[in-house]
């Protein structure tokens, strides 16, 4: 057995492993390179395929999907494993990725998609899957919740001599209030973990609705708009999920300041993202993946996903005249829109209209790749380069660590102290060489008996 590293090796977008088994190999993800790391990698598959049975897909994230359709394009013709709700997310995503990379027309997505959804086998979280390979051998797959995003799961992969391989994919943190927490697997040899935020400590999670209130309090004294750049699966879930609760808070209240109480209560919340939308009503569709907290709310005939207040915008047209109704008005308003490293997508219109406003607040919910617009407004640029147009930046700007849909340190450490037995071997992947580092620091402290590999040194 081998595990070699196609992506995510030196940094953190391009999730791609291949796990060799004898002559045999299974491909974990194979995901898109994004941002700078973007600039020194190849979207065409530079590695021999010939010997891979299945990809198996840890969640819908595109950094991990994202060159599926090159992957494709080789001659790859195995199964696609993953999710219940992976599988059902897979194809919109993919689609979408499509249209922005290739411009493919309709007729051609839908061509793709049909034949994405004919390679994908839906397994249950917690159920082993057997997968037979060529020489007559057979491993066994299970998908574990791993608390990322929907449908997002580790893998633990049973090989022909009883060892177990576990691979992370992204981890969420402990404690959202939408998805459930992973549970750390009772055993494994090798694990192969992701370390994105390895060199944060922990991730402000408890906090974060307060804090995301406060931010809006201070944008409606000033008015203006709140922009929110989200990717479409997950940030803009966990978005409209703690909006929600906010305004029900807000409005069930007891203040006296009934003109206070009437601003939020005609405050748009505008979801500004065809793809969004359809990811969101799978959110919907998947509710028993929810935590207990979020399945609480809609037994109580709460709609966290679906409020009143929640306004859609489809077409272009529609899109279009309201950016342009914004720039003019100066109305307050939240607008959450992809894409969620301002890398392209509706919300770059919204930024280049009202980023000179000073009325503006941009709320930036996660992870910023170097080399990105998010990146530059979280560094808090003066001016910033939009489709070749200098805008200034006049908005206020604010991270909010909270949303990050990853586990931080603390978790990831967890995550391995609660593995009963084992691992062996921790390989790190999936984050900066700084992030490995400081995690395999920690690592070392707490499973001073475990053989560390820093993917970035290898």
């Amino acid at each position: 057995m081998d595990i070699i590293h196609h992506g995510a090796k030196t940094g953190v977008t391009g999730s791609c492993h291949e796990l060799m088994i004898g002559k045999s190999s299974l491909l974990i993800d194979c995901g898109l390179f994004q941002g700078a790391e973007a600039k020194h990698q190849q979207l065409n598959i530079e590695f021999d395929i010939k010997h891979i049975e299945a990809l198996l897909v840890t969640h819908s994230h595109i950094d991990h999907i994202g060159r599926i359709p090159w992957l494709l394009a080789a001659g790859f013709s195995g199964p696609i494993y993953a999710t219940e709700a992976t599988a059902a997310l897979l194809p919109l995503m993919l689609e979408d990725g499509l249209k922005i990379q290739l411009g493919f027309n309709e007729k051609q997505c839908q061509q793709f998609t049909q034949l994405i959804k004919q390679k994908i086998r839906p397994v249950p979280y917690d159920c082993w899957a057997k997968l037979v390979l060529l020489n007559g051998e057979s491993v066994s797959v299970r998908f574990r919740q791993a608390g990322h995003i929907l449908g997002s799961a580790y893998i633990e992969i049973k090989l022909p001599d009883q060892r177990t391989v576990v691979f992370s994919g992204d981890l969420g943190p402990s404690n959202t209030p939408l998805l459930s927490d992973p549970i750390s697997p009772l055993s494994v040899d090798v694990l192969v973990l992701e370390s994105t935020y390895g060199d944060k400590p922990h991730h402000d999670v408890i906090e974060r609705e307060s804090q995301l209130r406060q931010l809006i309090e201070h944008s409606l004294r000033d008015g203006g708009a709140i922009l929110i750049p989200a990717f479409s699966v997950g940030r803009t879930q966990e978005l409209l999920f703690d909006i929600e609760n906010i305004l029900a808070d807000v409005l069930s209240g007891s203040s006296h300041d009934n003109e206070h109480q009437k601003v939020w209560k005609t405050l748009p919340v505008i979801l500004d993202s065809p793809l969004a939308q359809k990811i969101t009503e799978q959110y919907r569709h998947f509710h028993e993946l929810w935590s207990k907290e979020a399945k609480d709310r809609r037994y109580i005939g709460r709609h966290p996903l679906a409020f009143e207040q929640c306004i859609t915008i489809e077409s272009h047209q529609d899109h279009v005249e309201l950016v342009n109704r914004l720039k003019h008005s100066g109305e307050p308003a939240i607008i959450v829109a992809a894409s969620g490293m301002c890398s392209g997508g509706r919300i770059m219109n919204y930024l280049k209209a009202l980023l000179p406003d000073v009325r503006t607040d941009v709320i930036l919910a996660g992870y910023q790749a170097v080399g990105t617009v998010g990146r530059q407004l979280l560094d808090q640029n003066n001016q910033i380069v939009i489709n070749d147009e200098t805008v200034e930046v006049n908005a206020k700007v604010y991270g909010l660590s909270g949303y990050s849909a990853h586990a931080a340190q603390d978790d990831l450490v967890k995550f391995v102290e609660q593995i009963e037995d084992g691992p062996s071997v921790i390989r790190i992947v999936h984050g900066d060489k700084e992030a490995q580092s400081r995690l395999a620091d920690k690592l070392i402290s707490c499973r001073p008996d475990v053989e560390i590999v820093i993917a970035a040194e290898l």
